[in-house]
């Protein structure tokens, strides 16, 4: 009954997906088209994550450890386990880009839409991290905060233990002299496993939002990376001990 409710469920995220996503598609559209109107269309980003989560039922808790300051820019850097990670990110405050993977724009519709109003990187060209890199500077330049996933994609094989960080927004929020804020995502590699098939399971969801990292009190930047890395892990064993107990027990 339990696996039933479980393939129920996921069918019903997909299709909820799909559909709230078609329907805010016009509006991103008109958003990418008008000058000076992308930070609308990401405005309408993080509201479809909002009803998104509503509509399927999932509550997601968030804690925040101090105040991000209204209209600062800041690198938003979270853990990486699960696809649900992406949607969930667009709870981060302000006017944000993505980072993701350049795979993302040939998904239909969505790549579109991702190409326009984010940033997409091609990990496997230094050209390409090295483009990356340069436009994130200039939405940072321009007001616009970043979410990033250091880790650089789903690599972990035994969540909730992170793989090493990439340097590349630590370099740049060393450049720029911006805020990190790590970000952890407790429970998402339980509720959106990275596994064939992909299954949604109904579980209460958290998000933590850590005190920034300045990268002016840091000496060096293997410092700052494994202040972020620390601090994001520490949070993921916290949460997640009483179940790995309980599944040994």
């Amino acid at each position: 009954m339990n696996k039933l409710l479980t393939y129920l469920y996921t069918g019903y995220s997909g299709l909820i997906f799909a559909l709230t996503f078609i329907c805010i598609f016009p509006f991103l559209v008109i958003c990418i088209w008008v000058p000076g109107w992308k930070k609308y269309g990401r405005k309408i980003n993080r509201f479809w994550a909002r009803t998104y989560f509503s509509l399927i039922f999932l509550p997601v808790s968030i804690e925040k450890s101090s105040k991000i300051e209204k209209g600062k820019s800041y690198i938003f850097l979270a853990n990486h386990f699960s696809y649900l990670d992406v949607a969930m990110m667009g709870f981060a405050p302000g006017d944000v880009m993505f980072v993701g993977k350049a795979s993302i724009r040939k998904a239909p519709l969505f790549g579109y839409y991702f190409k326009n109003l984010h940033i997409a990187v091609d990990r496997e060209r230094v050209k390409s991290r090295a483009e990356t890199m340069r436009r994130a500077g200039i939405a940072l330049d321009q007001g616009s905060g970043i979410v990033l996933f250091p880790e650089g994609g789903i690599y972990s094989k035994k969540p909730p233990q992170m793989v090493p960080f990439k340097t590349g927004a630590f370099r740049l929020a060393i450049e720029k002299n911006i805020p990190i804020v790590p970000v952890t995502l407790s429970y998402n590699h339980l509720i959106l496993p990275d596994s064939s098939p992909l299954q949604v399971r109904w579980k209460p969801a958290k998000m933590v939002f850590h005190s920034p990292l300045y990268p002016e009190n840091f000496d060096s930047l293997e410092e700052l990376i494994e202040a972020c890395f620390h601090t994001i892990q520490k949070q993921l064993n916290t949460d997640n001990y009483p179940l790995d107990h309980q599944k040994n027990d």
